[in-house]
Formats: C-alpha cells, structure tokens, sequence
C-alpha cells in the first residue's frame, strides 16, 4: 500500500477523512430507501424502479456539476453539496419517523440525493489532482478508489444493522450527520478555485464544449468505452439475488456474499496498488484486467456452488479495481484543469450509468434464457469488447506515463503538456 499522498497532502486527508466517514452514511441509506420501499409496497418492481428514478437526475446533475466544478471554487460546491445531502437525508428522516411515508416521497427524495450526490462526486474528483503532486496521483487515485470500496462492503452491513436494531429512522439520520463530516473536512482545506479563464461560456454551451473535447482525449474516451462496455454486459449484479437463490442454493446470506465479494476483491486491489507508481503502460493494464474482468465473471456462471463463486466475483473485482484506478489516472492527468470538471462529469455517468444498464441487460437475458447463460454470456461479451475497442482507440495501448511526465509544469500547464505528448503517441 502506498500512503505517500496521505502523508505529503493534509488537503488530500482532509478530502478522503471526509468521503470515508460521509461515504458510510451514503451506503447505509442506499440499503435502507429500497428496503423501506418493499417493505411498504411488496412490490419489486416499485423497489427496482428507485434506480429508474435516479437515472435522469443523475445524467442532468452531472453534466451541470461538471459545468459548475470549471468555473466556481470546488471547496464551495463540496460544502454546498454536502449540506444539500444533509437535507435530503433529514427529509427522509423526518418523513420515516412521523409515519409510513407516501412512496411518492421517498421516490422524490430519491431523485434529489442522486443529483446531489453526482455533483458531489464530480466536484470531488476534480479537486483531487490538484491536492497531490503529478508522481504520488497513480497512488492518490487507488486510496481514493480503495477507500470507495471499502465503504461498499462496510456500509451495507452497518446499515442492516442499524435497521435491525433502531429501525429506519436512525440510518438516514446517521447519513445526514455524516455529510456533515464531509463539509468539515472540505471547509479545512484551501480554496480550490478552477484555472483562469478570460470569460466563462454560459452553463449549456459549456457542457456541449466539455463533451466536444472528449474527442482530444482518446485515450481516454477508450477506458470510457470499455467500462462502459463491461459493466453493461459483464456486472450481473441484479442476478445476485436469483444465482443465490436457484443456483448456488445459498439463500439471503449467499446474496450479500456475491454483493461483498465483488466489492472487497476491488478493495484490496485499490489498497496495493503501490506497484502502479512505476507502471508506465497504463492503457495496457486496463486492456488487461477488462479481458481478466470478462474471463472471471464468464467463469462464474459455469459453477453452482456459492464459494467459488464468491472467488472469481472477487477476482473479478480486483480486476476492475487496478482498471479503474489507471482509468482514473490517465484521465486526471491527460485533462487540463479547466476541463476537468466536465471531463470527470463523464466519468461519474459511464462509473453510475453502466451498472444501472447492466441491472437491465443481465435481466433481459436472464429471463429470456437462464440466469447462468446472461452470466457466461455477459463475460464472452465482454472479453470479445476489449478487441473491439484496442483496434479502434490504439491510443489507449500506446498510452506510456514516462513520455507523459516529461511535461514541463514550469514552462506549460502541465496537463496540457501531457495531452500533446499522448497525441505524439
């Protein structure tokens, strides 16, 4: 493990105390909101139907964060954000405490924390690159990703806990209170003000320049597209409970094991990831561990048995943790400062959008078929995706970190250096 960011940056342990304490709370509200809903409804379509109604807000909110991270003080939209968080959270609190709230309710509040929550995430990813220095980011990015994970795992159990024994008031109580954590520690940091610029654009057309420039960033928009492509066809997550239940005959206990397993494979993954300081072929790796991804989660669906399983989700994780914190990586320091906002903002939507399709392609074919041919299928698909997109961005192999960090800070921006440098590639 590799702790030198923490160590060299107090803003950056100031941004990941933080995220850690507010990202516990988060995670025992997302176990709670769909469980009140079944519990009220016994319906699970209604429960499934949360993720359709965060869908929209989450897009709309994450291009407008973007827009918003490049041109105010990023301290100021993470406080903002976490005192909105705060809101809904005492607003679901309160509702759940006076009564058996109206789904409606619970639905809209549902809908606001995921647009809250998108902003947050942008404006929170943006600020990182300029807490470290260029070197100690590859480690920066895996404790961030790490940490992140480490919370799925830890958080869903603490809040079925807190169900269990206080009900459902007390989560979304302890959620509000752990946002409050996150603005505390973002009102200690220094301001984070966005790079200069002569004249801001107005808000849309600032949006449409940030996705226009993905097309500068090839490599980039690469480990988009492969994310993408693996969590839309190679995470059965929404098959979790069905492959517990009819496959591997593990019952309630054998579902939250797939859930964790998947998790705390990508955190011991993101936690040791020192070795990537001196990894030079970024594009490469993630190219890698996709095809590991696709062959793990492929592999899955072929046993019918619980624990080996359980194994190959979590290598599947780790897999998917050391891609995404290269993806990460490339991405933060091939973008300049003024765009990152809007190029993180994409990010945050291929990261949330791809498992939300993905609940709904495992679905599909499971039903058409079996649950164990969506599995298996997912994976091949997968697998054959990382040819596909290697042909059509070699931008992404040709990705090399040392011909990247040969950009001159003191002479140029930084990011922009590195963006002509991956172009010479």
């Amino acid at each position: 493990m590799d702790t030198s960011a923490l160590r060299e940056s107090r803003d950056f342990r100031l941004l990941e105390a933080g995220s850690l304490i507010t990202g516990l709370g988060t995670q025992a509200t997302l176990v709670a909101l769909p469980y009140q809903v079944f519990v009220i409804t016994g319906s699970a379509f209604l429960t499934g139907l949360i993720g359709g109604v965060e869908l929209i807000p989450l897009i709309v909110a994450s291009l407008f964060g973007g827009a918003l991270a490049d041109r105010y003080d990023r301290r100021r939209l993470l406080v903002s954000c976490q005192f909105a968080l705060v809101a809904i959270a005492a607003g679901l609190a309160l509702a759940t405490a006076a009564g058996t709230p109206p789904v409606s309710i619970l639905f809209v509040l549902a809908a606001a924390m995921a647009g809250a929550s998108a902003v947050e995430r942008v404006v929170r990813a943006a600020i990182v690159p300029n807490t470290v220095s260029q070197e100690r980011l590859p480690s920066a990015m895996a404790l961030t990703y790490g940490l992140f994970q480490l919370t799925m795992v830890v958080g869903p159990a603490f809040g079925g806990v807190l169900i269990s024994l206080f009900g459902l008031t007390i989560p979304y109580t302890v959620d509000a209170v752990s946002c409050l954590g996150m603005a505390a520690a973002a009102m200690m940091m220094g301001t984070q003000p966005p790079a200069a610029v002569e004249a801001h654009e107005p808000v849309l057309r600032s949006i449409r320049s940030g996705l226009a420039y993905m097309r500068k960033l090839p490599a980039v928009t690469a480990g988009f597209v492969i994310d993408l492509s693996a969590m839309t066809f190679g995470m059965p997550r929404a098959l979790f409970p069905v492959l517990a239940l009819t496959e591997y005959h593990a019952g309630a206990a054998g579902t939250g094991l797939l859930y964790a397993a998947v998790a705390a494979g990508s955190t011991v993954a993101a936690l040791t990831t020192g070795w990537m300081t001196h990894a030079r072929y970024l594009g490469r790796i993630v190219l890698v561990c996709v095809a590991l991804w696709g062959i793990f989660i492929a592999a899955a669906g072929f046993v019918n048995t619980i624990w080996p399983a359980a194994i190959l989700f979590a290598l599947a994780g780790a897999a998917d943790s050391v891609s995404a914190v290269c993806r990460s990586t490339m991405m933060q320091v091939l973008t300049p400062d003024r765009m990152r906002g809007r190029v993180n903002s994409v990010f945050s939507l291929v990261v949330a959008g791809g498992p939300r399709l993905g609940d709904v392609e495992s679905g599909s074919v499971a039903a058409l078929t079996s649950p164990a041919f969506s599995v298996v299928s997912g994976g091949l698909i997968c697998l054959a995706s990382v040819g596909i997109v290697a042909v059509a961005f070699p931008q992404l192999a040709a990705y090399d970190a040392a011909k990247v960090g040969r950009a001159d800070p003191v002479k140029k921006d930084l990011a922009d250096e590195a963006l002509e440098a991956s172009e010479l590639i």
